[in-house]
């Protein structure tokens, strides 16, 4: 592939059209034109210049949702450095281990986050919105000219994403320029994404969820994102329903579909404005997708996952209520297979595991070679989700086809759970499921065989676990039995623990 000057969306629409908004930030009240945002990203870009950061440099970010999201993420492309967003539900260990492996060069957070980015890093740089002379801001009025930028290809890295890892530690996802490229083409269009696009953010930013579902694309477009620094049910609805925003395009898990149409404004809400309401990220519940049509506002589902840019597939809007639970068919640029244990196509209907092709595929894992072999079968990735096809190639999402459940749209592996459960002097042996839970979807829970004559109670588990892991990891409740159950390989039979604590109806796949 040829090299090429990097291209920067920003500076494009700075020049065609300067005075558009495209960031809002609802918490503060800041808006950004194109011309701004392209001045601060010019400002940013030499200040991290001015700090020794070039190309393949990594730059870590600890921060809330905030419009510094973009501004370092456009100034490491014109740099060619590599962005960092970091998860800031984690503990401070958990993020160690992650700066102990991406090694970023500058540590930019929050003021919120002050005390875990001391304990972090050194060299640090500090975001405060209440503040104009905050170190962040400091910078970016002492920066000089701003380098030219770095010529780059589609195969440069971009950004790492750290995922839970499926042996205890977090994997950092490779996500290159092209992969975010093509996310914008791929879900741009069935996403009916244009320059008049105005989009409420609400997922966390360092989620693949919430940067390009449809962030990303919106910017992409020359269109408009309004950003909430957390979500709030009300919040969201009364945003949702201000003619003055004008927003027409959401995008959130489940979970926060549930808590709006939970809220007494939903009824009455104005919600006439929304051309696309897209929902992915975990199973969504029928009863949600049934009350949101019922209020005119069909759910378009899809499916995706940090490796994957993240969109995969998707419904397209038209198919919304025919096709209700359905996550649609394979973008435009994507091909997807479903395969059995011997990776043979499987008939219509019949369930399999998922498999992706594409230049929005990850090529791989940062530090994990051994990963990344494994994650792929002649270019194929394993997605570990269990999917069926019907007859018209709609896909349906069934059920992980691995051990990992997803708990308020967070995926959460079980070993990296057990790895922390297995501290405790009491315990023999241990296993973590995920068990249906209304508010968030799944929770974890703890099935424990203690050592013989070694107290241990429900309480004492779940205090361990959170000092050490995030609270969407940590266990909401703890069973106590004699023996786990395995195979002839030692191996736990989780389906048997499912079957058991959850009920016979439980998902067969394990």
């Amino acid at each position: 592939m040829p090299t090429i000057p990097y291209y920067d969306w920003i500076t494009h629409h700075a020049g065609r059209r300067p005075g558009t908004l495209a960031i809002h930030d609802l918490q503060t009240g800041r808006k950004l034109t194109y011309r701004e945002l392209d001045r601060r990203t010019g400002q940013l870009t030499a200040a991290l210049a001015a700090r020794g950061i070039g190309k393949g440099d990594r730059v870590a970010l600890l921060a809330p949702n905030c419009p510094e999201y973009f501004e370092l993420q456009f100034a490491c492309g014109r740099l060619g450095a590599i962005m960092l967003p970091l998860n800031w539900r984690l503990t401070v260990p958990e993020l160690e281990y992650i700066l102990g492996d991406s090694t970023p060069k500058l540590l930019v957070h929050d003021r919120s986050f002050a005390a875990q980015a001391e304990a972090l890093s050194k060299n640090r740089l500090e975001i405060d919105p209440e503040r104009p002379d905050s170190g962040y801001e400091r910078a970016l009025a002492a920066a000089g000219a701003p380098p030219a930028p770095v010529p780059l290809t589609h195969d440069d890295i971009g950004m790492v994403m750290y995922t839970s890892g499926t042996t205890g530690h977090p994997k950092g996802a490779i996500i290159t320029h092209g992969m975010v490229f093509w996310n914008c083409v791929n879900l741009g269009i069935p996403a009916l994404i244009t320059p008049e696009t105005v989009q409420l953010v609400v997922l966390p930013l360092f989620h693949t969820g919430g940067l390009n579902c449809y962030a990303n694309p919106v910017l992409h477009a020359g269109g408009t994102i309004l950003i909430m620094r957390t979500f709030d049910p009300g919040q969201a609805l009364d945003a949702i329903a201000d003619p003055a925003l004008g927003i027409t395009h959401f995008f959130a898990v489940p979970a926060p579909y549930q808590f709006m149409m939970q809220h007494p404004k939903f009824q009455s809400a104005d919600l006439s404005r929304l051309r696309v309401a897209g929902v992915g990220g975990a199973p969504c519940a029928l009863s949600i997708l049934e009350t949101w049509t019922g209020r005119g506002v069909p759910l378009v589902q899809g499916w995706g996952m940090t490796e994957t840019s993240p969109a995969g597939t998707m419904l397209d809007a038209a198919d919304a209520i025919r096709k209700l639970g359905s996550a649609g068919k394979a973008m435009m640029h994507t091909a997807i297979r479903i395969v059995d244990d011997e990776g043979r196509d499987v008939a219509p209907d019949s369930i399999g595991e998922l498999l992706i092709k594409g230049p929005n595929i990850t090529p791989g894992y940062w530090n994990k070679p051994e990963a990344t072999e494994s994650a792929f079968t002649d270019g194929w990735l394993h997605t570990g989700d269990a999917a069926r096809q019907d007859e018209e190639g709609f896909i349906y999402i069934v059920d992980r086809w691995k051990d990992m459940y997803i708990s308020g749209g967070e995926n959460v592996y079980p070993a990296e759970v057990e790895n922390v459960l297995f501290q405790l002097p009491q315990v023999a042996d241990a296993a973590i499921i995920g068990v249906p839970n209304e508010r968030w979807g799944e929770v974890g829970m703890a099935i424990i065989v203690r050592k013989p004559d070694q107290p241990l109670v429900e309480a004492d588990v779940i205090q361990h676990c959170l000092g050490r892991l995030a609270k969407f990891k940590v266990p909401q409740s703890v069973a106590f039995v004699d023996v786990l159950p395995r195979n002839a390989t030692g191996k736990v039979l989780k389906r048997e623990l499912r079957t058991q604590f959850v009920g016979k109806n439980a998902p067969a796949i394990s």
